[in-house]
């Protein structure tokens, strides 16, 4: 993000210093989470649509969901994690914002979840496994409700979409599903996309009214 536009998106200034040791944390530990200008995007977002509830799919350590919850303190998120250890840390940080009442923390592999269990949602935050996207998509847009918004996360991850030549083939492999998914998306006849140059690349789908 712009260093000059950057600083008017400071967070409060109660939780600026927390969040600064989310991300320190985040690089020390190789824990992928997501760019300030994506986040800022969603938060805006979240905001100008009045979400009240939210499914994300990939915790890691709660980093995007203590953000959503401290922008718009009457959302609620449900959120998904089957890594252990990330699913710890991440209730850890939760607790410490003592923001248990806005976010549940559901540990499980997503594609696992019994959808009957779960809520309605104004947004769903794809932002796992990125070879499971399409499965993910497929899987919780039944949940979506009627004005919802659906997000996608690194859509392009790290430019590698654009330029697969010198990848190696597991990266290769993954990189052809990001692609996949991303025409996917496009020929959704009852979803409209659009494909925001934020971050990594978040791609934003709607019903078509």
């Amino acid at each position: 993000m712009n260093l000059y536009l950057e600083k008017f998106n400071n967070e409060n200034e109660v939780y600026h210093e927390f969040f600064d040791e989310l991300r320190n944390y985040a690089k020390l530990y190789n824990v992928p989470i997501i760019k300030r200008d994506s986040l800022v995007l969603i938060q805006s977002l979240l905001n100008i649509i009045n979400a009240k509830t939210m499914l994300e799919i990939g915790t890691a350590i709660g980093y995007s969901a203590l953000s959503f919850v401290c922008s718009k303190d009457d959302l609620i998120v449900d959120t998904i994690e089957r890594n252990e250890e990330m699913y710890k840390e991440a209730c850890k940080n939760i607790k410490q914002l003592n923001k248990q009442n806005n976010i549940n923390v559901i540990f499980q592999d997503a594609l696992e979840v019994d959808n009957t269990e779960l809520r309605k949602y104004d947004v769903i935050f794809i932002d796992a496994a990125k070879a499971q996207y399409q499965k993910f998509f497929d899987k919780y847009a039944p949940l979506l409700n009627e004005n919802g918004i659906i997000l996608t996360d690194n859509i392009i991850f790290h430019g590698c979409v654009e330029e697969q030549e010198n990848l190696s083939k597991n990266v290769r492999s993954m990189v052809k599903k990001i692609d996949n998914y991303n025409h996917y998306l496009s020929t959704l006849e009852e979803y409209i996309t659009y494909y925001i140059d934020s971050g990594d690349g978040l791609a934003i789908t709607m019903r078509k009214k």
